[in-house]
């Protein structure tokens, strides 16, 4: 996963996989997510990032599975 930000723009791109984008969907009037042919997310634009996502702070954690 990528996360991009750019800055002259307001925007961010958030990339899961590198698959071709089949088709964009608009999620909301800032908020577009790219699918590829089978449906699968393969990222996420939103414009004028940082007033869409109040306070622009990227944290990432992983969480450890749970054993059966």
């Amino acid at each position: 996963m990528k996360v991009k930000y750019f800055p002259d723009t307001d925007t961010a791109l958030v990339e899961f996989t590198d698959k071709a984008v089949y088709e964009t969907k608009e999620i909301s009037e800032n908020i577009y997510i790219d699918i590829d042919e089978d449906g699968n997310i393969v990222s996420m634009t939103i414009e004028h990032a940082k007033s869409n996502a109040a306070q622009w702070e990227f944290s990432y954690q992983e969480m450890a599975r749970k054993s059966a």
